[in-house]
């Protein structure tokens, strides 16, 4: 979330305001700290009944409006008053809001121009409209501040200009070391300064100092519990640091605190995503979408209730929603996530090639390094699924995009091409395998036995030989835990060396398999063999 700062000021203009009040006791005071906490509805509720009769409600009604985005609403309050130095520098942030930034100079200098010897407000109001608006001149606007500073002689009017020229000094480049230090002066006098709190936490958040900013936004809360835009900043921070849970939490408390509008309600549903509670996203996002008019909103809302729906388990209205999704985004911002995600749903749904299609489509988007995780994830859920001639493709697109890929998708690229029964595509891996981890790894040359033996099924090229040989060699033989893969190897070794009557080495694994298994049924089945060949291994 980048910080808004046209629509968040200071809270320190409370001193000297006349104490309006409207008929439910209400008072300018009340309408213009819900401005200043971004509360717009409230203050206008609060403010529409005092702005006719009195200029600083008028001033402050139209910048609700203004912060608001109704430009047309703020532009005819502001015109109401227009002699008052504070509706007169509405109408400069008017100018600015339409893009036009001459015309909003020219009404600002005007203004600052007003200003005599003790006279401090004109050049403060002239600031402010800079300051809170875009593409005026910062620098001018601190210049105007200072001065203000100079001349005020009240000291509940001097936080309100300090807040002011580090509000200017962030938009200046390399302003933020001035700026830190005119809110410190702030809140060193006040700590019961909820606004100021905040300020200090926006500005470590922008320099990507987490802890510092969570620990102002803390103070701040602590400071007014009223104050909604704590937890605001507050979610956004935990949001940043991947924390969803409790940026959740605090996004709870922002929209108990705040107007809850429709944007708010947009911000709560996208959390609600963010923090897994997928069933509740699915049901805000649907409501919200009724009757939603703008079409970025459309958008958004229908990936959140698709992906929710499908994540809740309801697979097949997650299907229709997600086709819908996908045909009114924009390509250009599908994320490759989306993409992954889309495959997974029709993996759940048994529609292996269209998964397959979305997986590669998400695999390709994604221009990031290493992308092992992703394709192991794709590779584990055709396991799943018991696709393994597809899983064997997707471990071997993972150790060919990473080379150095742990040994467990390389054993795993051989088992699955082995249980896909593709045996020369099993062979190669295995070798690779071997080649790569096979110092380490006794089960590569395991591997490589095993698929030789398969290709050699009838144990008369001996082609299983060597790897078997080696494998037993490496894991210790008869002592290797797993007896029934060491039967399984003295199994290929006795009929080989049968069939190419090697009856030596015949004889002696004859009685290594014993060893492992008396009764073996193998060696009973040899010995027939011999018997009815005529040969007779050993002595």
């Amino acid at each position: 979330m980048m910080y808004q700062m046209k629509r968040v000021m200071m809270l320190f203009v409370f001193v000297a305001l006349a104490l309006s009040t409207n008929a439910q006791g209400q008072t300018l005071k009340d309408g213009i700290k819900m401005y200043f906490y971004q509360k717009y509805n409230t203050a206008q509720s609060i403010l529409t009944p005092l702005a006719d009769a009195d200029p600083l409600a008028n001033y402050y009604l139209g910048l609700s409006y203004l912060d608001a985005g109704d430009i047309a609403k703020a532009s005819a309050r502001f015109s109401k008053f227009p002699e008052d130095l504070a509706n007169i520098s509405g109408m400069a942030r008017v100018a600015f809001a339409k893009k036009d930034v001459a015309g909003g100079t020219k009404i600002v200098k005007d203004l600052a121009a007003k200003a005599r010897r003790k006279d401090w407000m004109p050049q403060k109001y002239a600031a402010d409209a800079i300051t809170y608006s875009e593409g005026g001149d910062y620098t001018q606007a601190v210049a105007w501040y200072k001065e203000a500073l100079e001349k005020n002689k009240s000291p509940e009017n001097v936080p309100e200009i300090r807040i002011g020229i580090g509000d200017a000094m962030r938009k200046v480049p390399g302003g933020g070391g001035e700026a830190m230090t005119n809110y410190e002066l702030v809140t060193e006098k006040d700590k019961a300064n909820s606004l100021g709190f905040s300020r200090i936490g926006d500005l470590w958040y922008e320099a990507r100092n987490y802890q510092s900013a969570l620990d102002n936004y803390e103070r701040a809360k602590e400071a007014d519990k009223t104050n909604p835009l704590p937890y605001k900043a507050l979610a956004d921070a935990y949001t940043r640091s991947g924390k969803y849970k409790l940026a959740l939490e605090n996004l709870k408390e922002y929209l108990n605190l705040s107007d809850n509008t429709p944007e708010d309600q947009q911000r709560y549903v996208g959390a609600l995503y963010q923090a897994k509670s997928y069933c509740e996203a699915a049901k805000l996002a649907d409501k919200l979408l009724n009757g939603q008019k703008d079409p970025a909103k459309v958008v958004e809302l229908t990936g959140i209730k698709g992906f929710s729906q499908a994540e809740c388990g309801d697979s097949t209205e997650a299907l229709k929603t997600l086709h819908q999704y996908f045909s009114i985004q924009d390509p250009e911002k599908i994320v490759p996530g989306a993409y992954l995600e889309f495959g997974k749903l029709f993996m759940k749904l048994d529609m292996l090639d269209s998964a397959g299609f979305y997986y590669s489509k998400g695999i390709t988007a994604d221009t990031t390094g290493d992308k092992s995780d992703v394709y192991r994830e794709v590779a584990e859920a055709f396991k799943d699924k018991k696709d393994y001639c597809k899983s064997a493709e997707w471990y071997s697109d993972l150790v060919k995009a990473n080379p150095d890929a742990q040994a467990s998708d390389y054993v795993w690229r051989v088992i699955m091409y082995y249980y896909c029964k593709d045996w020369g595509k099993a062979m190669t891996a295995a070798n690779e395998f071997t080649a790569k981890h096979g110092d380490v790894q006794p089960s590569a040359h395991y591997w490589q036995a095993r698929v030789a033996a398969v290709i050699d099924s009838e144990a008369t090229t001996g082609m299983a030989e060597p790897f078997y040989k080696t494998w037993l060699e490496k894991v210790g033989g008869p002592n290797y835990e797993k007896k029934s893969d060491v039967k399984r190897a003295y199994q290929y070794l006795l009929y080989y060396y049968f069939n190419a009557r090697k009856l030596d080495e015949l004889a002696e694994y004859k009685e290594k398999m014993l060893v492992i298994d008396p009764e073996s049924k193998d060696v009973k089945n040899i010995e027939a063999l011999e018997k009815q060949a005529g040969i007779k291994a050993g002595k």
